[in-house]
């Protein structure tokens, strides 16, 4: 396997591609997969290298992968507008790509479509604070859940060590118990 793509598979570097996408529309200069009803699932993983345009425009995007756009060393513009993009934490690299790039204008109708306190607002405009606060419900949640069950895991740890020893004094009583009884028996 060759080691570029295999560097990409482990997500190092984006791929690029010397084929026309699936299923996209090609010229040597643009790259064209608007109205494909494409989705963040079914976007292509590469574009050819020579792409100095690239139409994804009206698709059902929601982000971008992160690192798709960065080896187009010939990217002039990407045509961004009528996808229904969600600024929570999957939209910072589109975000920081927009930031970018020379012609912001060009970029003034990718707008967030959820969530309901950003809808609307110009996604390369947006600060990281407002995106961010957007992710950390469900880590927050996510870490409490954990904590929470190491902790009932230690508690159930500490019982269980409690009534071993427990047991094994009782065990020990008995066994001295026992052992006075046959002393006892074997002087009689």
């Amino acid at each position: 396997m060759n080691s570029g793509i295999l560097l990409s598979l482990l997500g190092f570097l984006p791929l690029v591609t010397p084929t026309c996408p699936v299923p996209c529309r090609c010229t040597t200069r643009i790259t064209d997969c608007s109205l494909k009803n494409l989705t963040v699932e079914n976007l292509p993983t590469a574009f050819r290298p020579s792409a100095e345009i690239i139409h994804l425009a009206s698709n059902r995007l929601t982000s971008i992968p992160n690192g798709l756009f960065d080896n187009l060393r010939s990217l002039q513009a990407v045509y961004l507008q009528g996808n229904p993009w969600e600024c929570t934490c999957d939209i910072l690299y589109l975000r920081s790509w927009l930031q970018w790039q020379q012609n912001r204008s060009l970029y003034r109708d990718v707008r967030c479509s959820s969530p309901e306190h950003l809808q609307g607002r110009i996604i390369a405009y947006l600060t990281e604070d407002e995106i961010v606060s957007t992710c950390q419900h469900w880590y927050c949640s996510l870490a409490l859940l954990s904590q929470l069950s190491l902790f009932i895991l230690l508690i159930l740890q500490t019982v269980l060590v409690i009534l071993i020893i427990v047991y094994l004094r009782k065990f020990r009583r008995m066994t001295a118990e026992v052992r006075s009884t046959t002393q006892e028996l074997g002087h009689q």
